[in-house]
């Protein structure tokens, strides 16, 4: 087992607590999944919330509040649609033998 302690040095330059941990093993790829479904995900919870208020007599600051964040879900749709197109480019460079295959 390695002593990790701060006290427990050599003379020379010690590793780093995470190298000796990990040693030489390779990082794995962050996470990069596709960002519109949860884009879409979020409108359409702050629309169904926009709707039962409004249906069941909510106080009106309610529902205005969901259906704003509709409305600002909007940009952010536009702009996650742009941000999975930049990851499928960035995956196409750095991943040539990954292709997406349809199931139909």
């Amino acid at each position: 087992m390695a002593d990790l302690s701060p006290a427990s040095g050599t003379a020379g330059a010690r590793p780093h607590g995470l190298d000796v941990v990990t040693g030489s093993k390779p990082r794995p790829d962050p996470l990069d999944p596709p960002m519109v479904p949860f884009a879409v995900g979020g409108m359409a919870a702050f629309a169904l919330a926009a709707l039962i208020c409004w249906l069941a007599g909510a106080p009106d600051l309610w529902w205005k509040t969901c259906v704003a964040g509709v409305v600002v879900g909007i940009p952010g749709l536009i702009t996650m649609l742009r941000h999975d197109a930049n990851r499928r480019r960035r995956r196409a460079l750095s991943h040539p033998e990954f292709t997406v295959t349809d199931p139909s």
